[in-house]
C-alpha cells in the first residue's frame, strides 16, 4: 500500500460542552504532517471528545480546526464524510454481517480499482487469507488489524484512534502496538492516539500531549515529558515517582534522603519527586524494605524510611526480602522538586 497523502492537523482554542456541562477549554494544538500524536490522560478529561471533534462527529461550541489547509471547523463546517479523516474506535465498531473484505471495502468509493485497495489494506495488515470470514469467528488481535485495515483502505489523511488496543490481553497488546507504530511511520501518516496508558503513549507517540480536566497540560517528546514535567501533576502522572518533603535553599533540598540537588531558584517547602531508576539500595540503614515486585526484566522494592515510602528499581536478581534494613542513595545529579501546596 503506498504512502498516505498526510495533512497536518490545528487546533485553535477549542471549547466544548455537553447539556452546559463544559468538557473542553481552550484547547489548541498543532500536530505536523506525518506525525504521530500521543493524547493521554485519565478517564474523563476530554481526550475522546477532542477526537469527534477533529473527525467532525461533535461540533465544537467555539475555536477552530483545521486539516491540512482545509479549516473544518469555526467560521465554517465540513461533515465527516468530507474530511478525510480515519478513525478506529474502542470497541473496533466491525459490522458484524459483512465479511473481512466487506468491512474493509465499506469506507471506499465505488471504483475500478476497489477491489485491488481492498486486497492491498488486507496485505498490508496479513488479512488476506481471512478475507471472507466473519469478524465473529476472529480473535481480538485480528478484528483490531480489520478496523484498522477498514480505516486506511480510504488512504485518510489523518488516522484517528481511540483506545484501540483496551480490548487485547497483555501480550498481544503489546505486540499489536509495536506493529501499528512501525505501520504508521512507514505509511508516513498523520496520527492521533487516544489512551490513559503512559507506555502506549510513549511508545506510539512522536509527542505526547497530557490533558487534564478539559486542558492540555504539556505538549512534548516522551523524553522531554518524563524528565522535565511542566508541574508535579504531570510528574507523577507520567511514570513512577516516590514524593518526599523536603526544604529547598541554594540549590540543594534536605529530606529523608539527606542534601539532593534541585533547582536552585526553588527556596523553602518543596516537595522532591524521584524516579526509581534514580536511587540505589546497599545492605544495612535505617530504611526496611516493605515489599518486592518482580516483573521478569527487572525488581521494584518499596522501602520505608521515616515517615517516606521510596521506590528503588533494580535489576532482575536481588537477594532483599521484606523486613531488611537497607540503605538508599541519590545517584542522579538533580532531582525534580515543586513548591508545597
Amino acid at each position: 500500500m503506498t504512502r498516505s497523502a498526510a495533512r497536518g492537523v490545528k487546533i485553535h482554542d477549542l471549547e466544548h460542552s455537553y447539556d452546559e456541562d463544559p468538557v473542553l477549554h481552550g484547547v489548541s494544538l498543532d500536530v505536523a504532517t506525518g506525525e504521530s500524536l500521543a493524547l493521554l490522560g485519565p478517564s474523563g478529561c476530554g481526550k475522546t471528545t477532542l477526537l469527534r471533534l477533529i473527525a467532525g462527529l461533535e461540533r465544537p461550541s467555539s475555536g477552530s480546526i483545521t486539516i491540512g489547509d482545509d479549516l473544518v471547523a469555526g467560521d465554517t463546517w465540513v461533515p465527516p464524510d468530507r474530511r478525510r479523516v480515519g478513525m478506529v474506535f474502542q470497541d473496533w465498531a466491525l459490522f458484524p454481517h459483512l465479511s473481512v473484505a466487506k468491512n474493509v471495502a465499506y469506507g471506499i468509493t465505488k471504483s475500478s480499482t476497489r477491489d485491488a485497495e481492498v486486497a492491498a489494506a488486507l496485505e498490508m495488515m496479513d488479512l488476506a487469507e481471512l478475507a471472507d470470514r466473519m469478524p465473529a469467528t476472529l480473535s481480538g488481535g485480528q478484528q483490531q488489524r480489520v478496523a484498522l485495515a477498514r480505516a486506511l483502505a480510504p488512504r485518510p489523511g489523518v488516522l484517528l484512534l481511540d483506545e484501540p488496543f483496551s480490548n487485547l490481553d497483555t501480550s498481544l497488546r503489546i505486540e499489536v502496538r509495536t506493529e501499528v507504530h512501525r505501520l504508521l511511520a512507514d505509511l508516513g501518516i498523520t496520527s492521533i492516539f487516544v489512551t490513559h496508558d503512559q507506555d502506549e503513549a510513549f511508545i506510539v507517540g512522536d509527542r505526547v500531549a497530557v490533558m487534564r480536566q478539559g486542558e492540555i497540560v504539556q505538549t512534548d517528546s516522551p523524553q522531554v515529558l518524563y524528565h522535565h514535567p511542566v508541574d508535579q501533576w504531570t510528574a507523577e502522572f507520567v511514570g513512577t515517582v516516590s514524593v518526599l518533603q523536603g526544604e529547598a535553599s541554594s540549590g540543594t533540598a534536605r529530606c529523608s534522603l539527606g542534601s539532593v540537588a534541585v533547582d536552585p531558584q526553588l527556596d523553602g517547602s518543596v516537595d522532591v519527586v524521584v524516579r526509581p531508576e534514580q536511587l540505589s539500595i546497599a545492605a544495612g540503614g535505617d530504611g526496611e524494605v516493605q515489599s518486592i515486585e518482580y516483573y521478569g526484566h527487572d525488581s521494584m522494592i518499596f522501602v520505608t524510611l521515616g515517615n517516606d515510602q521510596l521506590r528503588v528499581r533494580c535489576g532482575p536478581s536481588t537477594n532483599f526480602v521484606r523486613g531488611d534494613q537497607v540503605h538508599v542513595t541519590f545517584n542522579s545529579d538533580r532531582a525534580l522538586a515543586f513548591k508545597s501546596e
